[in-house]
Order: C-alpha cells, then sequence, then structure tokens
C-alpha cells in the first residue's frame, strides 16, 4: 500500500517534536512523568500528575468489563507507557502499547522492567493509520489525547475499530475545537505541538457512527481550562529550577505558549471529554 506522503510528513514532525530532551524534561518535571494526559481535577491546586492520573482510572471505568487477565489491550501513542503500566497493574490485562517515537519506547520499556511488568506490557513503535495486528485482536483499544495529532483521523479510527473483537471497546479522549471556533483562534497555540487542525466532537461521533459503532461521549471540558492553567501557575513557579534542565528557548516559548491555551480554554474555544465505542457483535 502506497503511504501518504502528508500522513507520514505529519508523523516524522510529530516524532521530532517528541523526541527532544527538552520535552522529556518538562514532562518529567512539571507532569510527573508517567500520566502525560489532561487532568481530571479534584481542586484547582491539585498536583498536574494526581489529575492525570485521574483520568486514565476513569477511563478505565468505562471499559471495566472487558479488562482482567484475560484481556488484551491495545494502548495507542503510548508515550511514556503510564496508562499501559497502570491497565497492567490494576487489571492484570496484557498490553501491546505502540507508539511513533522508539526514545518514547525505549524509556517505556526500562520503565516496564523496574515496576516488573514487561511480561504483561509489549511496547512496539509504529502508526496509528498502519497498525500491524490481524482484525479482531484485542478486547480494547485505548488511546489518550493522541488522535489530536493525526493527520488522517478517519482513517485511525478505522484502524482502531478494526483490530477490535466483536463487542470489544474503544475509549479514547481528545483536546478538540468547539463547534463554531474558527480555526485561526486556535491556531496560534496548537502550533507548537506541531498540530494543524483539530477536530471536533461531531466529527468523532459522525466518523463512529459511520463505522458502525454504538458510540457516546462524556464532556470533561470543565476540567481543561483548569488543567492549562495549573500548567502555567506550575511553570512560572518553577522557572528557575526549570532553567537548569530546559533549553533557554524551549521554557522561554512555554513561557510565550501556556497562557495561550489558558486563554482559549478560559474563553470557551475548547473541548475535552472521553469517546466510548463498543464494536456491534456481528
Amino acid at each position: 500500500m502506497r503511504e501518504d506522503v502528508s500522513t507520514s510528513g505529519h508523523e516524522a514532525s510529530t516524532r521530532r517534536y517528541y523526541e527532544t530532551g527538552d520535552v522529556d524534561a518538562f514532562y518529567d518535571a512539571v507532569w510527573g512523568g508517567e500520566d502525560i494526559h489532561v487532568g481530571i481535577y479534584g481542586d484547582r491546586r491539585e498536583a498536574i500528575a494526581d489529575a492525570s492520573h485521574r483520568t486514565a482510572e476513569h477511563a478505565a471505568g468505562r471499559i471495566a468489563d472487558l479488562l482482567g487477565p484475560e484481556a488484551v489491550v491495545l494502548d495507542l501513542g503510548a508515550g511514556y507507557g503510564g496508562s499501559s503500566r497502570f491497565l497492567a497493574e490494576r487489571f492484570g490485562c496484557r498490553v501491546v502499547a505502540l507508539d511513533l517515537s522508539e526514545n518514547h519506547n525505549r524509556r517505556h520499556r526500562e520503565a516496564n522492567i523496574r515496576r516488573g511488568l514487561d511480561h504483561l506490557i509489549e511496547v512496539e513503535t509504529g502508526s496509528l493509520n498502519r497498525l500491524p495486528h490481524a482484525a479482531g485482536r484485542f478486547d480494547a483499544v485505548w488511546s489518550l489525547e493522541v488522535l489530536c495529532h493525526v493527520a488522517d483521523r478517519p482513517g485511525a479510527l478505522a484502524e482502531a475499530l478494526r483490530v477490535l473483537k466483536p463487542g470489544g471497546a474503544l475509549v479514547f479522549s481528545d483536546i478538540m475545537a468547539a463547534e463554531t471556533t474558527p480555526a485561526k483562534a486556535v491556531r496560534p497555540a496548537i502550533a507548537r505541538l506541531g498540530v494543524q487542525a483539530l477536530a471536533t466532537r461531531s466529527f468523532y461521533l459522525d466518523q463512529l457512527a459511520r463505522l458502525g459503532t454504538k458510540a457516546d461521549f462524556e464532556d470533561l471540558t470543565a476540567h481543561l481550562a483548569t488543567h492549562y492553567a495549573r500548567l502555567d501557575q506550575e511553570v512560572r513557579a518553577r522557572t528557575g529550577e526549570l532553567r537548569e534542565v530546559i533549553s533557554p528557548a524551549y521554557l522561554d516559548d512555554l513561557l510565550d505558549n501556556l497562557p495561550r491555551w489558558a486563554d482559549i480554554t478560559r474563553r470557551g474555544l475548547l473541548r475535552w471529554g472521553l469517546f466510548h465505542a463498543r464494536r456491534t457483535s456481528g
């Protein structure tokens, strides 16, 4: 199959962004280095790492009936492996963890060995648009804030559902634009991540319906403004410490960019939440 040039170019750009020491240092120092996604906050002062882990717990609750020692889960865009380790440790399930970045995957494997979970988690390098798995292999497919980085989102959703067993579940979250938000209003914020445009809630629900699933969406947007406000607060409060581990250019970019995110979330231009879809049993 001929590889789409725009998709491969977008993946290369995403890989370059995430495979830098600055990004690793930022995620370790400010985000906790384990669960790198938007958090569900108990209060506005909660630690980012704790809120982010709560998101993983909440997502797992939506598919808990499918999880257990006999289950096999595909974690798409697994990053440093926080979700994979949580699922393996909490439920005893086997996890196949896929990520574009071999640097992330190397770190993921090392952490699995330290935690004694390497026998349950298989880490592989690959693309969401070209999953190297047979149809119907997985009980559940899982992805947290990854699809915003994917150029061919319909293709990625189709691939995720292809590898699900009949009756299996797809659970994913994403940062999205509100339905009426102009692309230019959010572009200055999202450009730092190499993201060209955001999807919307209706886009994902329409795609999931066309793919023959029964899907629902849990709107968790209320936590998005808190999350970016907390990131901005942490970076500003710890600027001196961060200058010891992050390059001046990257830190200055964060100090410029995070207030943009805080602004567009306060203004209601973004949406965030959890999609849950079940593949029909037929």
